[in-house]
């Protein structure tokens, strides 16, 4: 089953398939990205390589750049003390933090701020005396030597000061420094113009002084001070690290998380460009990154809420009629692992064409008076049964959007919708359920009831099933069925007594023991898991779904001999099941052959075209493929396969996470960076579950961040290859 189907009954596990491989030469595995699971929910998707605890990975800096970056410091330097989880800590270089820099002069041993040597080629071959410099410039130069020292003057009373704990008395120090800069700017403009050595050192000691001024600022606590130097200096130097630091602190005490977190990209992207050429190669990267990944995740933290608001607040604006229904492929996969799916089918297929069904709607007779309720009440029977029934057909033929329109149409009839404000609605109501028949009556509830899901309207789902367990209270599909609303709404408590009530009633039904096994994934009660799936196995040994899912809790327990096992035999009763090659493709994945794992995927879309999990896995193993020393993996394939996912089922998840990252990381420019919000906004539109939100949510948030620093760095493109 598809991720987007199984999802209707799990929607907030982890991969079941964790496992603790690792591979040296790949990117997205570095960073906790893997196959997606074609059995369980789309949380599940793309993070086979991630902890038993599940924690969240974030990719800041084009894909996997960073994470890399990061393995191969951790990996490959000597060990030191851990203390990568605070905020870098300021050095001499830059100034800033809790110390000052000192300011350099330009001064040069009795000679001007320019050089004064003379090369071999150019020098005269017969010696000649200097010629002499005119009284402007040397007065020029003079003006500027007594300058020079005059603020090195200031800076050491300012320094003195610091050590004093007198930080706004250093920091009048600075600024009476950079006021003679500027008087003497002022006095002189032509020369401030000059390209050369004075233009050049006055800007450096300006950001020095500057720089100073604002870690006084902070020290005394007057951050908006600070902030407006740390803009000064970022004007001249975008990539000043210690102003970006600086700014990053404060932003975040003032509870300005996304200022903060452009700031933290613009670290990361500043460290990941300064260190470029040798992550290309493999080589350990130089120090290592600015900024800890808890860093990053915690200020996604803080802006996540709002924008999952926001995109919720979209959401609810459309009404449950409108919000469009998962792939076909999705919902043949769901209504497939309920041991009814047969008997409707066959029913469907003898029932009549949709055209048959169409000629008596046409023929009923239209305008019966409500004041006749009997003949009103046959009427109205007749037809919401004719739609049922033609519903059903449609579904049966895989039309399920006209199926769900018939469905919706059949319920409102049944339910006297245009007559709920007259006085006799309650009685109208009960008389057209009573002329419909108790049998029909159900399954239009049973039938409003999935559909209802499948547009993720849990409580109209969970009111159209509860109205059919009152009318068949043993009907334990129909409680399977609620309990994967329970699930889906995160009432796993409420979704395990509905299970123990199925199996009650009925301890061999396989819908209860296959999607309970799921619920005991979700739970991280592995041995349990697998009991319910041994179990409907050993009651039906051609389960399909239970062997696929007994090699998923396989993999969890890293028994990938066992897994390899259910495999085979699920094989043996469905050898053209793209599912089975979906996951005999992981099961190569998780062993390293990537090769072989892509040659499974593409089996698995020969076998279903429509099948968009194959499409994902096969670009993840593309881009995990060991490549030549400093070549790229073939992200444009790996790009193509993840579009064509998203052609084939526009909500499959996974396909936005993994192709957003990919694009950011391969975009030329800007422009095309933007692109990938405008990706990440269109998954939003199909997102159902708040894990959906977070995943995009997330990736949206530091796309958004990564451009703008992108932007403050005067920088052109994100793509550090």
């Amino acid at each position: 089953m598809d991720e987007k189907a199984d999802k209707i009954f799990c929607q907030h596990t982890a991969h079941p398939a964790s496992t603790k491989h690792s591979h040296k030469n790949t990117l997205l595995h570095i960073v906790g990205l893997s196959l997606v699971d074609v059995l369980l929910s789309l949380d599940l998707s793309g993070k086979m390589a991630v902890n038993s605890q599940q924690n969240t990975t974030y990719i800041v800096i084009g894909l996997a750049a960073l994470a890399t970056a990061a393995a191969l410091y951790f990996a490959l330097s000597p060990k030191k003390s851990s203390s990568d989880e605070s905020l870098p800590k300021s050095s001499s270089k830059d100034g800033g933090g809790s110390t000052i820099t000192p300011v350099k002069s330009n001064v040069q041993g009795g000679g001007s701020s320019g050089s004064s040597t003379t090369t071999a080629s150019t020098a005269d071959n017969t010696s000649k005396a200097p010629a002499a410099a005119p009284p402007d410039v040397s007065n020029k130069d003079d003006d500027e030597k007594q300058l020079h020292r005059r603020i090195e003057e200031i800076d050491r009373a300012g320094k003195a000061l610091f050590k004093n704990k007198q930080y706004m008395e250093a920091a009048e120090t600075f600024t009476e420094a950079l006021d003679l800069i500027e008087s003497k700017k002022s006095a002189d403009k032509k020369a401030s113009k000059q390209v050369g050595g004075q233009k050049s050192s006055l800007t450096r000691q300006i950001i020095t002084l500057t720089n100073n001024r604002s870690a006084m600022y902070e020290k005394a606590s007057f951050p908006d001070l600070a902030l407006s130097d740390c803009d000064a200096v970022l004007d001249l130097d975008p990539a000043h690290v210690k102003a970006r630091t600086r700014r990053l602190r404060i932003l975040e005490s003032q509870k300005r998380h996304r200022e903060a977190l452009v700031e933290v990209c613009a670290l990361q992207l500043k460290y990941m460009n300064d260190n470029r050429d040798k992550l290309r190669l493999g080589l350990p990267p130089t120090g290592p990154p600015p900024v800890p990944q808890s860093k990053i995740e915690e200020l996604v933290s803080f802006i996540q809420p709002e924008e999952i608001a926001r995109a919720q607040e979209a959401m609810a604006s459309n009404a449950v009629e409108s919000r469009a229904l998962p792939s076909s492929y999705t919902i043949i996969q769901l209504l497939k692992s309920f041991s009814g799916f047969n008997k409707w089918m066959s029913d469907a297929a003898k029932g009549g064409t949709v055209g048959k069904f169409t000629s008596q709607l046409e023929d009923l007779l239209e305008g019966v008076p409500r004041k006749s309720m009997e003949a009103f009440a046959d009427n109205m029977a007749t037809k919401a049964t004719l739609l049922l029934n033609r519903g059903r057909r449609y579904a049966f033929e895989k039309d399920f959007g006209k199926a769900v329109k018939d469905f919706d149409e059949a319920y409102a009839l049944v339910e006297d919708k245009d007559g709920s404000d007259e006085s006799d609605h309650d009685e109208v109501m009960k008389a057209i359920m009573t002329a419909m028949g108790n049998d029909d009556y159900c399954r239009l509830l049973e039938w409003c009831g999935m559909c209802k899901h499948l547009r993720f309207d849990l409580k109209g789902a969970i009111q159209c099933y509860e109205r059919c367990s009152e009318l068949e209270p043993e009907n334990t599909e129909i409680l399977v069925k609620r309990a994967g609303v329970k699930m889906d709404g995160a009432n796993y408590s409420e979704a395990d007594v509905l299970f123990k009530d199925a199996l009650a009633l009925n301890p061999t039904a396989s819908d209860a023991l296959l999607h309970r096994a799921n619920l005991r994934m979700l739970q991280q009660r592995v041995p349990e898991s697998e009991t319910d799936l041994d179990t409907c196995i050993r009651l039906y040994p051609n389960n399909l779904l239970a062997r696929l899912r007994l090699a998923t809790v396989c993999m969890a327990k890293e028994d990938l001999d066992g897994a390899k096992k259910m495999l085979e035999k699920a094989e043996e009763y469905d050898p053209d099941s793209s599912e089975v090659h979906c996951y005999r493709g992981e099961l190569h994945f998780a062993k390293g052959d990537f090769s072989e794992a892509k040659s499974e995927f593409e089996k698995a879309m020969e076998c279903d075209t429509s099948n968009p999990t194959p499409y994902v896995n096969a670009a993840l193993a593309v881009v995990n493929t060991p490549s030549a020393m400093g070549a790229m993996p073939d992200f444009a394939e790996a790009i193509r396969l993840l579009e064509k996912a998203i052609e084939v089922d526009p909500m499959f998840h996974a396909a936005y996470v993994q192709l957003g990252q990919m694009k950011l990381s391969m975009a030329t420019d800007l422009s095309r960076a933007k692109e990938v919000v405008e990706l990440y906004d269109k998954g939003l539109e199909y997102c159902r579950t708040p894990e959906e939100l977070r995943d995009i949510c997330s990736m949206r948030i530091l796309t958004v961040a990564q451009i703008d620093a992108a932007h403050a760095l005067h920088m052109e493109t994100l793509n550090m290859q």
